[in-house]
């Protein structure tokens, strides 16, 4: 029997080379690993909508809901997604892909209005419950410090909605979900720059890890004393990073390779300036919670995807995401934004900064997605005479 390549290399079968070709090229401009992107990139939208509403501003879709949801939405919804999404390609079985479909899947449900909140809530510990589960097999496939405190991370996050479902304030669980996010980053941190950070550097990280988990048991009986025992914890894990991490060096280096230097050591910043808050206690006023809220959550976290985008997107998707220099945009936009919103809104309580810095914002974060995209669609750019350093230097095994 004739192969499908021989059958269309006859005469005749020009037509099915052509829809081969259709198809290929489809396949090339939107892989079907994109779909699980779908449900995040939903759920992102959605939380900016609500941003616009928190802000006091005219949004497209205006919705109570919406706004209540905005926080959980935003960080297990659509970074629980991304980061499972990428555990579940390291696992490499199709049961791990299980976490971020039901985390995508509860971030679009936890929008619609017409789907009880509490069955959106179930969805989503179920979620963070399977995401949990992912990391087993990896640990068992290789027993590391560092991979060990991302379970835990993954833990935290499952409490943390699993403390919402029981009706737990969102602003009492911000530790909970400045933990989950923190700690998973800063271990990824560590796998990528075993070299520069040495052998011991996962043990280190675990230490960091538990102590921001007594922070969190402490914040349970005095809210106080945890938030300043976790800003303690911060500080110093913010403090070590910055020290070991080969970003201090690659600022220095060209195209690729100092973007995602300067995202990192931008991310770090903000994340020493809400350590800094934290000292001063639980966070209940709007200035000094919103700050906090946005300096680890648009500052530090959505700076570290910025700067791995071009890297673990491709090992996602299977579709690479060329560097542009039209990526320093977003990422300038975005720290700009904090900078007004911060420092000009919630430090100084301006109304009409703050709301500018929230908006600087979401332009920032609807931008790089724009940029991202287009820049995936389009290809790799044509070769320069100089090829700039490869961002596995920086974002690899190298670093």
């Amino acid at each position: 029997m004739p192969t499908a390549d021989a059958e269309g290399a006859r005469p005749g079968a020009r037509g099915s080379v052509g829809l081969r070709s259709t198809r290929d090229h489809a396949r090339r401009l939107l892989p079907l690993r994109a779909v699980w992107m779908l449900p995040a990139a939903v759920g992102l939208l959605a939380g900016l909508d609500a941003a616009l509403m928190l802000l006091g501003l005219p949004a497209p879709v205006t919705s109570e809901r919406l706004a209540q949801v905005h926080g959980m939405v935003l960080m297990l919804g659509f970074v629980g997604t991304l980061v499972a999404l990428e555990r579940a390609t390291a696992l490499g079985r199709w049961i791990g892909f299980a976490a971020p479909a039901l985390l995508g899947a509860s971030a679009v449900l936890l929008v619609i209005e017409v789907v009880p909140i509490v069955a959106a809530k179930l969805v989503l510990v179920a979620g963070t419950a399977s995401f949990m589960l992912v990391y087993l097999p990896l640990w068992r496939r290789q027993r590391d410090a560092a991979l060990l405190t991302q379970l835990l991370a993954a833990a935290l996050g499952c409490a943390a909605a699993i403390l919402w479902l029981g009706d737990v304030a969102v602003d009492r669980l911000l530790p909970w979900l400045i933990a989950f996010v923190v700690l998973t980053i800063a271990a990824e941190r560590v796998e990528l720059a075993r070299i520069t950070m040495g052998p011991r550097a996962g043990g280190r990280l675990l230490v960091f890890a538990w102590s921001t988990v007594a922070a969190l048991v402490v914040s349970l009986v005095h809210a106080d004393a945890g938030a300043m025992l976790l800003g303690v914890t911060l500080a110093v894990l913010t403090a070590w990073l910055v020290r070991h991490d080969v970003a201090r060096r690659t600022i220095n280096a060209r195209g690729v390779t100092r973007y995602m230097a300067a995202c990192m050591l931008g991310g770090y910043a903000w994340l020493a300036v809400a350590a800094g808050i934290l000292l001063f206690g639980q966070p209940d006023a709007r200035p000094a919670y919103d700050a906090v809220v946005h300096a680890v959550f648009l500052g530090f976290t959505m700076s570290m995807i910025m700067a791995h985008a071009t890297t673990i997107l491709p090992a996602v998707l299977h579709r690479p995401l060329p560097y542009r220099t039209v990526f320093w945009v977003p990422v300038l936009l975005l720290h700009v934004g904090l900078v007004v919103r911060i420092g000009f809104g919630d430090a100084l309580g301006g109304i009409p900064a703050w709301q500018l810095g929230g908006v600087l914002n979401i332009a920032a974060l609807v931008l790089f997605l724009l940029v991202a995209v287009g820049s995936s669609i389009a290809g790799e750019p044509g070769r320069s005479r100089r090829r700039p350093d490869h961002p596995a230097i920086v974002a690899g095994g190298a670093s």
